[in-house]
């Protein structure tokens, strides 16, 4: 992450990731913190690299998130697997965050953490406007790295109408509605960031996803 940050060739860390055996990529990734942390960081740093060599990828970003370009332990995975399968535990993207896959491969199970943390959606950066500045996860710092994640985003996200009595959040909020525990789990999470007057019931707003390309957003 730190390569792609500065600018500098990343090709020699790009192909060690290749070349790694996969014992030696499940034996590295030993704790849902490491594994949670790495997968993270692939998922931001592979995004920014592939679009920076094919901005024009992303017309077309359904074949672009399914596409597997990503070369991990002789692998090849999409950015999708990696978030879905990997990060999110086998989870249906059209799901909501409410429908799990019937059947997961193999793979994945070896693969996935060993449970949901919906704080993930705050270090995602799929190359769109409307998505979380990038950092890089450190396995060590991961617990304080996320709830700072966490608060940043919805303190800059989040606004509140008091003469409408609405919230408006992200889409983010919609699309993984189940990951937050439904709408009222979102507003709990609202409340815990003094976004929304306590003991008051409030709308909540989605708005429109911009998914204008900007990379580099640090």
């Amino acid at each position: 992450m730190l390569a792609v940050k500065t600018g500098e060739p990343a090709d020699s860390l790009l192909a060690y990731f290749q070349n790694i055996s996969f014992d030696e990529l499940t034996a590295a990734l030993n704790t849902d913190a490491k594994a949670k942390a790495f997968w993270l960081n692939i998922y931001n740093a592979y995004t920014q690299v592939l679009l920076q060599k094919n901005p024009g990828a992303y017309k077309h970003r359904n074949r672009f998130f399914k596409s597997r370009s990503i070369g991990i332990a002789g692998m090849k995975l999409s950015l999708d697997f990696i978030e879905h399968h990997i990060i999110r535990r086998s989870e249906w993207k059209p799901g909501l965050g409410y429908i799990k896959l019937l059947f997961p491969s193999s793979l994945e199970k070896q693969l996935r953490l060993s449970k949901k943390d919906y704080r993930i959606h705050f270090a995602l950066n799929c190359g769109a406007k409307s998505c979380p500045p990038i950092a890089f996860y450190d396995d060590e710092k991961l617990e304080e790295q996320l709830n700072l994640a966490e608060k940043s985003f919805i303190k800059n996200d989040a606004g509140f109408d008091e003469a409408a009595n609405q919230v408006s959040v992200s889409k983010i909020f919609s699309w993984f509605r189940g990951d937050f525990g439904g709408k009222k789990g979102l507003k709990k999470l609202l409340l815990k960031h003094s976004m929304v007057p306590a003991g008051k019931k409030v709308k909540l707003k989605f708005r429109p996803y911009d998914w204008r390309l900007l990379l580099k957003k640090f």
